[in-house]
């Protein structure tokens, strides 16, 4: 059987199919770009997201590209945040839902199948924000939705609230310009996963904005994802004069997998250290009341990792103290939400010679067990 060559990796025809706009550039830099518009055929947000970062980092400098696509449920935070002040960590671990940290900076967004996920890449000298925003609005538009609008951020609204949030990145002489379109997203799920409430944790992170939000459908029923895609479609073929004889749409399942920098970019995205390891230095401070006394926890990470870590409780006894002064030690250079490990029932640590010591160390434990999870 035949078999084509791409960076390293032999493809056969049927898995050929999917990668025929792809093609050597420069066989000493890897693959090429032919077409402008791509379809994602895949759900899972870790191929598409490095399928994005493949083509931003491979495509012609001059070449305007459009790729669009849906993922699975998930909770994608920007390049630049901080999971925990961010996200419910429990609610995503009870609901089984991935925690995905994209390339690019920009706020957390939650994904479903109701959410279409649009990205226009561009030549840095040709970038800007506020044209690539219009264009998908005027996407919407096409569709009935006479008021929707810009705001100040180059979000799209209908009204008062939001459909649209977007993120940027830049590099070298590449830039694009990605962002969700809320089409019939749970936002019940999305409110449950989004909703934290930390004001004690500082981090110097990037926040994000909070906006009221909805859905396309709850004005106009009758648009769904392939209206929504067709529409962008037409309006990038517009605004850039691409006939779609010449170029064809090109759509990409994940046969793609088989290049090696996709390959290593899904491997990246769900590793510990790109995950979490990429988080912001942050502080937080909590208390508890006990029958016995109150704590305070007050903690700094770095990326990821427990850097100091002090217990307060000045009205406990003295055996108590020192115990917990013991439990402190034990945090630094933890993996933050990994400290302390949850008491079990039979477990034989001890923080000092005191038995009695034990049940305020375990209160102590599981609460902050709980808070730092």
């Amino acid at each position: 059987m035949s078999s084509l060559i791409f960076s390293g990796c032999r493809v056969t025809p049927r898995k050929a199919s999917v990668l025929r706009g792809l093609s050597f550039v420069n066989p000493q830099r890897g693959i090429g770009i032919q077409n402008s518009i791509f379809i994602s055929q895949s759900t899972d947000p870790h191929f598409n997201l490095s399928f994005e970062d493949w083509l931003f980092r491979h495509s012609p400098p001059e070449r305007p590209l459009l790729f669009l696509y849906r993922n699975a449920p998930c909770v994608v935070i920007g390049r630049n945040q901080n999971p925990w002040k961010e996200t419910n960590m429990q609610a995503l671990r009870i609901r089984g839902v991935p925690l995905v940290r994209r390339r690019s900076g920009g706020g957390t967004v939650y994904h479903d199948l109701g959410n279409t996920n649009f990205s226009i890449h561009l030549a840095r000298r040709a970038f800007d924000r506020g044209t690539t925003s219009q264009l998908v609005l005027r996407a919407v538009m096409s569709l009935g939705v006479a008021r929707a609008r810009l705001n100040d951020r180059n979000d799209i609204c209908v009204g008062d609230d939001k459909v649209s949030g977007s993120a940027y990145k830049i590099v070298s002489a590449r830039a694009y310009h990605h962002g969700t379109m809320l089409i019939s997203t749970r936002l019940d799920e999305l409110g449950d996963l989004l909703r934290v409430d930390k004001p004690t944790m500082v981090t110097s992170g990037v926040a994000s904005v909070r906006s009221p939000v909805c859905n396309l459908q709850q004005t106009s029923p009758h648009i769904e994802h392939t209206g929504f895609v067709n529409a962008v479609v037409d309006e990038f073929r517009r605004e850039y004069a691409l006939d779609a004889t010449d170029d064809p749409t090109q759509y990409i399942d994940e046969s793609a997998r088989v290049l090696p920098y996709i390959q290593n970019g899904i491997a990246e995205l769900k590793t510990w250290d790109w995950l979490y390891g990429q988080t912001p230095q942050f502080t937080y401070t909590i208390e508890q009341a006990f029958a016995w006394g109150s704590v305070t926890a007050e903690l700094s990470a770095r990326h990821g990792v427990i850097i100091s870590c002090a217990l307060h409780a000045p009205t406990a006894p003295t055996s108590v103290s020192q115990a917990l002064a013991q439990l402190s030690a034990s945090a630094k250079g933890e993996r933050y939400g990994s400290w302390p490990a949850p008491w079990q029932d039979g477990d034989s640590r001890q923080f000092s010679d005191d038995d009695n010591d034990r049940p305020e160390i375990r209160e102590v434990t599981r609460w902050l067990t709980g808070m730092f999870s």
